[in-house]
């Protein structure tokens, strides 16, 4: 745990302030962000069961207004679908105020399978790779240690209403925890291209630690999550990183899922926007992990404005759902579970 705090607060402090200005796409709709701390209730009324409660600046879409309990001269109420609990809600309309969302902003957290990524997975069973196998790339927000590695022990995990998803759980049993050669602390979307960065003990001369993981996994799937840059350096170099790293697993028959990351450190959501470019010109699943916790309180993030808040993985307790380590973990189980449903379905 001090390892990675001390090797993430490095890489923290060499981000820039500020990346280069990209203009975005923007999505006009009834989208809507908490003024400040908020309840989202059962039904309309102020004494109705609470849900669950949204933090202040969260991000949501409004799906009808219909009348209820009046507060401040107004008798209407907003009705929201809640991602997490899968549940209609509403909120009072005077504790929102409009907002006008990026694209990025509104991908579902969740993706679906396109029929690219169809061909994809089945050129690659075709090339040998395991349809019971997926592969993770990451920096030191996705080290087995807190990322996804608990699902290959029962006692650190409990599904609760999600148990659903045991059975994906099962299917990729041992890929949870393992430990990859495409995931380190110090890793970023530039170094997991170069053998310099490769483990000799692993990996064959100048294979990097992509050509590494592939060889030594043949997976049918990749988790792909780059939260930390390097200071100076734009999205745009990023990005061009990014889809090195996407073509390869494509040409590999392996297919990639994207995801957005929590903080904003660059000031302009530049990296989360390069992601979501990506993804959508590549036509490839995109996990946006950034928008399932803008409803947690601090919006998901520690004082720095870069960790995770953290709790155990037990789904049944509805304290813990108020953290972002526990949201992280299951919404990209649920990502993985809904790309690989897909490729069997589709």
């Amino acid at each position: 745990m001090l390892k990675y705090s001390i090797v993430c607060l490095l890489i923290l402090l060499m981000i820039p302030t500020a990346l280069a200005q990209e203009t975005s796409e923007v999505v006009d709709g009834m989208y809507y962000r908490t003024i400040g701390q908020t309840n989202l209730r059962e039904c309309p009324e102020v004494d109705c069961p609470l849900i669950r409660p949204y933090a202040g600046q969260a991000l949501f879409e409004v799906n009808a207004i219909v009348d209820g309990d009046e507060l401040n001269e107004t008798t209407d109420w907003f009705e929201v679908n809640d991602f997490l609990t899968g549940q209609v809600g509403y909120m009072h309309s005077t504790l929102a105020e409009p907002f006008t969302p990026d694209t990025w902003m509104i991908a579902p957290v969740v993706p679906q399978v396109t029929d690219t990524a169809l061909e994809i997975y089945q050129r690659g069973l075709e090339l040998g790779n395991h349809h019971d196998r997926f592969s993770k790339v990451g920096d030191c927000q996705n080290v087995s240690s807190h990322f996804l590695s608990i699902f290959d022990d029962p006692s650190e995990y409990a599904l609760g209403e999600f148990d659903g998803l045991q059975s994906t759980i099962d299917h990729f049993a041992e890929s949870w925890a393992r430990e990859g050669e495409a995931v380190d602390n110090g890793f970023n979307v530039a170094s997991v291209l170069s053998p310099l960065w490769s483990d000799p003990e692993a990996c064959q001369p100048g294979e990097n630690p992509l050509q590494c993981e592939y060889r030594l996994n043949k997976p049918s799937i990749v988790i792909v999550s780059m939260e930390t840059w390097w200071a100076q350096r734009p999205a745009e170099e990023y990005e061009g990183y990014m889809r090195q790293i996407v073509e390869f697993w494509i040409d590999n028959g392996v297919v990639p899922i994207l995801a957005t990351k929590a903080d904003n450190l660059e000031g302009d959501y530049g990296l989360n926007k390069a992601v979501y470019k990506v993804a959508t010109e590549y036509d490839i699943p995109l996990w946006n992990f950034w928008l399932s916790i803008q409803t947690l309180p601090g919006n998901g993030l520690s004082d720095d404005d870069f960790h995770l808040t953290f709790a155990r993985n037990f789904y049944d307790d509805p304290v813990r759902l108020q953290y972002s380590w526990p949201i992280r973990n299951l919404t990209a189980l649920q990502a993985i579970d809904a790309v690989y449903q897909g490729l069997q379905t589709s």
